[in-house]
């Protein structure tokens, strides 16, 4: 088992917690190419092969059974992936009455004060990027159930649903909500040239809170 940092931001924190984010999608880089002998082709640095995306890497039950797991850079089934999010230090009085610098996550308390001054005023937490977190203080730990590649557009609603989709939309959104949610989603964060409309390959990863 090896275990590997993510970085999520504070939205899809909160949906990992809730229980609603149950799988990512994430770009495959390089995006596969077809090759002059026909099919899609990717090269992969762990297998240090080039690998077949519609072949080898959908077979689930057959001699390539499990390639994706195993080439992807970002883990397969049985790794874990700790999670980056925005965090800060807070003054707090611990239960001795005395005070103490604490933990504060910006997905639970995005407001949250460092410490509030003698004259009363309130100094707001310094938010350190994901980037700058360590093990130690990640609080979320995942475990990949499956790992499979396939087109972005080959999402279903379920799917869209099991990216994060919040709970009030279901509750009030129509049918096609959710795929406006995760379209939206997807284009707000990624480059113009791997948005939904290019409908790149990417790595779905499917995992569960340990």
């Amino acid at each position: 088992m090896k275990e590997r940092g993510i970085i999520f931001n504070a939205e899809m924190v909160r949906a990992i917690l809730d229980g609603r984010k149950t799988q990512i999608r994430i770009i495959m880089k390089p995006q596969p190419r077809p090759n002059e002998n026909g099919g899609t082709w990717w090269p992969s640095n762990i297998c240090q092969s080039m690998i077949n995306i519609e072949d080898m890497m959908q077979d689930n039950e057959g001699v390539w059974a499990g390639i994706a797991g195993i080439a992807c850079p970002h883990g397969g089934v049985g790794d874990r992936l700790w999670v980056r999010e925005t965090a800060g230090l807070q003054v707090r009085r611990d239960c001795l009455g005395g005070t103490g610098e604490f933990f504060v996550y910006k997905a639970d308390k995005p407001n949250a004060v460092r410490y509030r001054t003698a004259c009363g005023t309130d100094v707001p937490v310094k938010w350190q990027s994901p980037v700058r977190m360590k093990r130690c203080h990640s609080r979320i730990t995942l475990e990949i159930t499956d790992v499979r590649v396939e087109r972005l557009q080959a999402a279903s609603d379920d799917d869209f649903k099991a990216e994060g989709y919040p709970l009030e939309r279901a509750l009030t959104g129509g049918s096609t909500d959710a795929f406006c949610w995760f379209r939206h989603l997807w284009d707000s964060v990624s480059k113009p040239d791997c948005n939904y409309e290019s409908n790149p390959w990417v790595w779905v990863i499917e995992f569960k809170r340990v």
